[in-house]
């Protein structure tokens, strides 16, 4: 299995780079998508992304189960594309919970098969959240975002469309 990271602000370009490494890897790309549309302009994100999808790519919508999702998807020949972890932990702390969700993320990604590419969020740039619920987020984002990229054998942060190779 080969785990990469693709991490970034806000429209940073990170999700346009996952995609093009998707398609660069000749595989078979299974594009598993975390987003609920909550709202007009959620849908309308949603919207884009789909649109911007190769129609040959197969799309598994998964809020809140993606270890039952990435064991049921991750085989050799295909490439597994995750966008994204931030709405994925947005859904569990908002839903159910982090737990056991998160452990079950984490420990699935030594045994999966083929390659894997995973998009987030970088949220410790900017101020401290003024309420609990924001602080929890950002701190939860951090340790995840930590714990995936020990995972990984490639790291890439993207800022303004340009990616800087952080690992691998």
């Amino acid at each position: 299995m080969t785990v990469e990271l693709i991490i970034g602000g806000a429209r940073s370009g990170k999700s346009t780079l996952a995609e093009r490494r998707a398609m660069d890897s000749g595989l078979e790309v299974i594009y598993i998508a975390t987003a609920t549309p909550g709202d007009d302009e959620m849908v309308e994100r949603i919207a884009h992304h789909r649109q911007r999808r190769p129609v040959q790519w197969r799309t598994v919508e998964q809020p809140l189960h993606l270890a039952a999702a990435l064991s049921a998807e991750a085989a050799t020949g295909h490439c597994v594309l995750v966008d994204c972890i931030t709405l994925w932990l947005t859904n569990l702390l908002l839903g159910p919970g982090l737990e056991p969700e998160r452990s079950l993320f984490l420990d699935a990604l030594p045994a999966l098969s083929g390659r894997l590419i995973l998009v987030s969020n970088e949220v410790g740039w900017g101020v401290v959240p003024m309420n609990e619920l924001g602080r929890r987020f950002a701190d939860e984002q951090g340790r995840i975002n930590q714990s995936i990229a020990a995972a990984c054998s490639r790291v890439t942060l993207v800022v303004a469309g340009q990616p800087l190779e952080l690992k691998g």
